[in-house]
């Protein structure tokens, strides 16, 4: 578990299961997780069950960010997890009636400590929709820089839009 100020990040567990099938299901957030169809709770319950992997041999980490009193409060990935270029991928959801509070700004201040003391990486990076502007201006106060933009790169409710590149050299 890694501990905040007022969050902790933890390991999936079996009783994440219905929470999981809710955020994966919610079809506001099929944008930003290039999801295109729904997933049953028995393939969700059969990712909890293989979440016990190592990150280096499923190039992925999925924990889950909860407040002092064990409610749930969102999601935080690192992805694409290279450790011979010591970089990854970071993805994060807060659910819709956490915004606002600081959780996603300390989950991704955890996650980056954690990233360098215990991952050993140089930087991680994030794909972010051209107009989300909340998430834009999230990333860039936490120090990560616009390093490109991919053009047509989603296609969403019939039209293409542009998804924006930010990094952060962690050392």
């Amino acid at each position: 578990m890694i501990q905040g100020k007022n969050i902790r990040l933890r390991a999936l567990e079996p009783g994440d299961l219905e929470f999981l099938y809710e955020i994966e299901n919610n079809t506001e957030l099929w944008e930003v997780s290039a999801t295109q169809i729904p997933f049953s709770k028995y393939i969700l319950e059969q990712y909890i069950e293989n979440a016990y992997k190592d990150i280096y041999e499923a190039k992925q980490l999925r924990l889950v960010i909860e407040n002092k009193s064990g409610e749930n409060l969102g999601l935080i990935d690192i992805f694409d997890f290279d450790p011979k270029n010591r970089r990854a991928g970071l993805g994060i959801v807060i659910c819709s009636n956490h915004r606002g509070r600081g959780y996603a700004s300390e989950a991704v201040d955890l996650i980056c400590n954690y990233a360098i003391e215990f991952l050993n990486l140089h930087q991680l990076y994030v794909n972010i929709g051209a107009t989300n502007e909340q998430s834009i201006g999230l990333f860039q106060k936490l120090g990560f820089v616009f390093c490109g933009e991919k053009k047509d790169w989603n296609f969403h409710n019939g039209r293409f839009t542009d998804e924006k590149m930010f990094q952060r050299i962690l050392e």
